[in-house]
């Protein structure tokens, strides 16, 4: 049985030179392979545009593992979210961390992820995916000293 390869996030939405490889944080990661200036536009996050209804509706017919697995949602706003899984330009690969070097902005209808310190290359990038705190429990695998035990917010 052959392996897949590795995707490679999209060059026409990065701003600086990014790889994707197994992660020691879950499955696989994003990689700094240069260095990020702090406060910099890294990568926007993109995918297909849905409607909150319609991503309700679509999470009741899946299973809870097949939405573990397959969703990788950012909110744009109240009304709209992107699915990475679905035309992503590799930042869906990137993981959540309680102590992040990555931010998200909302910029124009667009989810755009800044650097929030200095980026060494061959750092893994993350974000806070501050999941709900009224949702269901995820658990956290960042392995930061500051690691509340969880995705979702206290």
């Amino acid at each position: 049985m052959q392996r897949r390869p590795l995707p490679s996030p999209n060059p026409a939405y990065c701003k600086y030179k990014l790889r994707i490889r197994r992660s020691p944080i879950h499955r696989f990661g994003v990689f700094a392979a240069e260095k990020i200036p702090r406060s910099r536009a890294v990568i926007e996050y993109t995918g297909r545009r849905w409607s909150r209804k319609a991503i309700y509706k679509r999470a009741r017919r899946m299973s809870r593992a097949a939405l573990r697995k397959w969703i990788y949602l950012a909110r744009i706003n109240r009304y709209w979210v992107l699915d990475g899984a679905d035309g992503g330009s590799g930042a869906e690969f990137i993981n959540h961390s309680c102590e992040p070097n990555l931010r998200a902005r909302r910029v124009r209808g667009h989810v755009v992820l800044f650097s929030l310190r200095r980026i060494r290359k061959g750092e893994e990038l993350s974000w806070d995916y501050r999941f709900d705190k009224r949702g269901e429990r995820v658990a956290c695998h960042c392995g930061s000293p500051k690691c509340r035990g969880t995705i979702n917010l206290r």
